[in-house]
Order: structure tokens, then sequence, then C-alpha cells
């Protein structure tokens, strides 16, 4: 029989089981969870160990400890490689700088813009140049009645031409590309946001980005941030859905050296844009 002591450690097992699962699978931040408690209640756990059970309980709350561990040695890895300062050891050097070495940083940081505006010769002649052309008020204020402009049709050729209309079927493009998505995902159900948008040519890049962008909006796929790696996932539906809640919009920059930094990646070189898709 099972005490009351020990059902109660089963379930705290559990639930820092579930708590480091959640930082690797829902990407949160790796250091909100507490290590030194986690450790805590895996060594009050292991010596009531006495059966198979209760020993592969005690091995997958180590498994996933050490899963929120290599998260937190992969944040600080990226962090030292980006020069990134924590702003609590700033405050806490700037605080041990004296008042006059904050003086003479300031003073060799501080480069002031200074502009004159002023009436020039130059601007006076232009001032009476432009009301000398003007017509006269009861020229510019006729009231005679405005023409009529006369109107035509135009065609389908001369509308793509002025770009009013595309040359694309949009809404069989986005199914197309919707079954491409579902077809290119792996056994995670997801695939990175730039391995699916990324196109030989830059314009057709954005153009699949365009449409992505509609794919997330219309319920056909959702989005996954990982804060820690920096990276943006795409996670497509069997079915179209509709949004539950507040919708939220991710500002996600497709520029041409993103581009060209994808596709130095893939192995296809620096490339060039060119027209046409």
């Amino acid at each position: 029989m099972r005490s009351r002591e020990e059902e109660k450690l089963r379930e705290r097992l559990r639930s820092v089981i579930e708590l480091c699962r959640s930082v690797r699978e829902a990407g949160l931040d790796p250091f909100s969870v507490d290590t030194d408690y986690v450790l805590s209640i895996i060594r009050k756990f292991f010596p009531r160990v006495r059966s198979l059970e209760d020993f592969c309980l005690d091995a997958e709350a180590l498994k996933e400890l050490s899963s929120v561990l290599e998260e937190q040695g992969n944040w600080i890895e990226h962090q030292s490689t980006s020069l990134y300062k924590d702003p609590f050891l700033i405050e806490k050097r700037i605080r041990e700088m004296g008042a006059e070495r904050l003086a003479e940083v300031f003073l060799r940081s501080w480069h002031p813009i200074v502009a004159l505006e002023q009436i020039s010769t130059t601007s006076l002649k232009n001032s009476m140049e432009y009301w000398k052309d003007l017509l006269p008020l009861d020229e510019r204020w006729s009231r005679e009645e405005p023409r009529v402009l006369e109107t035509g049709r135009a065609s389908l050729e001369e509308a793509i031409r002025l770009g009013f209309i595309s040359e694309r079927d949009f809404a069989l493009e986005l199914e197309t590309l919707w079954a491409e998505l579902r077809g290119r995902v792996g056994e995670e159900g997801k695939i990175r946001y730039w391995d699916f948008i990324g196109a030989e040519t830059y314009e057709e890049t954005l153009w699949r980005a365009f449409l992505t962008s509609f794919l997330v909006s219309y319920g056909y796929a959702t989005l996954e941030v990982d804060p820690v790696k920096e990276e943006v996932y795409l996670l497509p539906y069997e079915e179209q859905r509709e949004a539950q809640g507040p919708t939220k919009s991710i500002p996600i920059p497709v520029d041409y050296e993103e581009w060209r930094r994808w596709r130095e990646r893939e192995g296809g070189g620096e490339g060039e844009p060119t027209q046409g898709r």
C-alpha cells in the first residue's frame, strides 16, 4: 500500500515533469523553472522507488530536467555570442562610476545637432514668382460646371497591365500553398517559416510570404514562435478553423538581406532577384 505522503510526492513529481515539458514544447522561458526545487523533489522520491512505474517516473523527471538545463545553456550561449548585456550589470557599472567619469563619457558621446532657418533672398524671390504666376481669384473660383469626362471599359489585359487585378488566381494559389504546407511538414507537424516561404528569387519569396500571411489569417495554419532559439514555425491545420478569441499580429521582416542569407545557408549562393515568377 502506498502512503499518503508517497502519493503526494508522486503528484509533485508529475507536476514538475509537466512544467519542464512545457518549456520544451511551448517555448517558455527555461529560467522560469526552479531547478533546485525539481532536484529536491527527485531526491526525495528516489529512495521511495518500489516499482517499475516509479522507476520510469523518476527517469522521466531526470530527462525533462536535463532538457530544461540544455535550453538554459543554449540561451546563455546565444546571448554571449550576440554581445548581450544584462541591464542589471549595466546599472551596477553605472552606479560604480563617479560623477566626473560619467560627465566625461557623456561629453565624448554628445554630438549636438544645430540647425538655423532664415529667410534668404532666394526664398523671397521664389515666393514672389509663385504669387505672380497665380491666376486672378475670379478665374480660380470660376462657377462653370465641371466637365463631364467620358468613361470607357478596360479589357482584362489592360487591367492586368495597369496592376488593378492580379494575373494569378488568388484563391487557387492559396489552396495550392495550403496543400504544399501540409505535405512539407515533418513528424513534428511544423516547418521553419523561412524554409517554407524561401524561393529561388526574392520576388517569389515575397509572393509566398504574402500568401502565407493569408493562410494564417484565414485559419488554414498558425505560427509558433520559439523565443529562445528566435525561430518561427508554421503549423498547418487539416481543416480551416475559425479564430477563437482576440487575434494578434506577429511582424516578420522579409527583406532582401534576410533572403540572401537564407539562400547562402541553403547552398544556393547569394543570387540576385530576377523579374517575373
